[in-house]
């Protein structure tokens, strides 16, 4: 069986991060950055722009790609989080067909996977949907 905190971290950490943001927020007067003049501003603003376009740039596949190349990209954390999520049940189906054994550490190890994939996804929607009542 997984170790119960490899598996609840994964889905407080949602929680966790959005709490540390509301400690900052409220010690700091949800202040933020605040320029002191007119040239600071505009220089904020830039550097604010300068860091998207740098942001677009590293996401944006280099060259001419395909859009199902485009679109597998996109969605790779989810189909790496659902191929963690199956590799358990996978490693069983292996061996039991082919009567060859997996392992009692690899498979753990890869329930261990699973249950952290699940619960990261499944506890930041949970966490949403909370946070919108």
């Amino acid at each position: 069986m997984a170790f119960p905190l490899a598996l609840i971290l994964p889905a407080l950490l949602p929680a966790a991060a959005d709490g540390l943001r509301g400690i900052f927020t409220r010690l700091t007067g949800g202040a933020g950055v605040r320029p002191a003049n007119i040239t600071e501003a505009i220089q904020f603003m830039q550097a604010e722009a300068e860091m998207a376009k740098a942001m677009a740039a590293l996401d944006a596949p280099s060259g001419n790609i395909s859009k199902w190349v485009a679109d597998l990209r996109a969605s790779f954390r989810y189909v790496a989080a659902g191929v963690l999520i199956l590799a358990p049940y996978g490693m069983l189906l292996f061996e039991g067909i082919f009567r060859i054994p997996v392992g009692t550490d690899l498979l753990l190890n890869a329930q261990d996977l699973s249950g952290q994939a699940f619960s990261f996804i499944f506890g930041d929607r949970m966490y949403r949907f909370l946070r919108k009542r």
